[in-house]
């Protein structure tokens, strides 16, 4: 089981008490009305699925509730760290702040 550290209750807790929410840093279109179908398509439904770091939005549903982003190892399933959302994501190279197994 994974636990997670809630960047915003800054404690570690089971990966039960989160909930999945997607890629990160994924940028709203400036004026959604002017995307035709396939281009609202692909905002809605494409996302990168990379071998290895990847950011991600988890939300702390059985604690404060609030949505937060992770890098986490696709490959050893490992958190490298947690961070506010609306941050940008840290070097994955530095310090873990989030935990793993």
């Amino acid at each position: 089981m994974l636990l997670i550290r809630c960047p915003y209750c800054d404690m570690a807790r089971p990966e039960l008490e989160f909930r999945y929410g997607g890629q990160a840093h994924v940028a709203r279109p400036a004026d959604p009305a002017t995307l035709d179908d396939a281009a609202w398509g692909e905002f809605l439904y494409v996302r990168s699925n990379p071998r290895g770091v990847a950011a991600e939005r988890w939300r702390h549903a059985a604690g404060c509730g609030r949505f937060f982003n992770c890098l986490r190892d696709t490959v050893s399933d490992r958190i490298l760290a947690t961070y506010p959302a609306g941050a940008p994501a840290p070097d994955p190279a530095a310090p873990a702040s989030g935990s793993g197994r």
